[in-house]
């Protein structure tokens, strides 16, 4: 199998412990460029449970993390998929899984913070204001260093 196969071929699983240094590694990718905000491998850890990957040969190709603010509130969290399985739909698939089990345990709103906003709106999340979500700003944004000059684009999807 390669990067041209059909996305339907690839299968997302909840991530185990030996996934941690291939999410690591996929995520840093992205945050030396500046396109994700940088995770350590203990923050990995303390969330594994919230993580979700498809890995192909034993390498981990794309992952993505539900994380839950309130009892109405999650996030979209880590979601990166390696530079040559792109445009195969492994991150609309990956938002999805996380919409399915935001539903299943009775969340109603999903957010993002993201820098491709085309991408979630593809997927029937809006822009909005960070105004609109105190939960993440106070919860975790006031503790980023991009707190005072944060850049990323809020988006917002209502769970039917």
């Amino acid at each position: 199998m390669n990067a041209t196969t059909a996305n339907s071929d690839y299968q997302i699983r909840h991530a185990q412990l030996g996934d941690v240094p291939g999410i690591y590694s996929l995520l840093k990718q992205f945050s030396d460029k500046g396109i994700l905000l940088p995770r350590p491998q203990s923050d990995i850890y303390g969330s594994l449970r919230d993580f979700y990957v498809v890995e192909e040969g034993g390498k981990i190709i794309a992952c993505a993390a539900l994380l839950i603010y309130t009892k109405e509130l999650g996030e979209v969290r880590s979601l990166a998929v390696h530079p040559a399985y792109m445009k195969l739909g492994l991150g609309n698939k990956m938002v999805q899984r996380l919409e399915q089990d935001a539903d299943n345990i009775g969340l109603v709103k999903l957010m993002a913070l993201t820098y491709v906003v085309d991408f979630f709106e593809k997927l029937n999340f809006e822009v909005v204001e960070m105004s609109e979500l105190p939960e993440k700003v106070w919860g975790a944004c006031i503790n980023c260093h991009k707190f005072q000059n944060c850049d990323e684009i809020a988006v917002l999807k209502y769970i039917d």
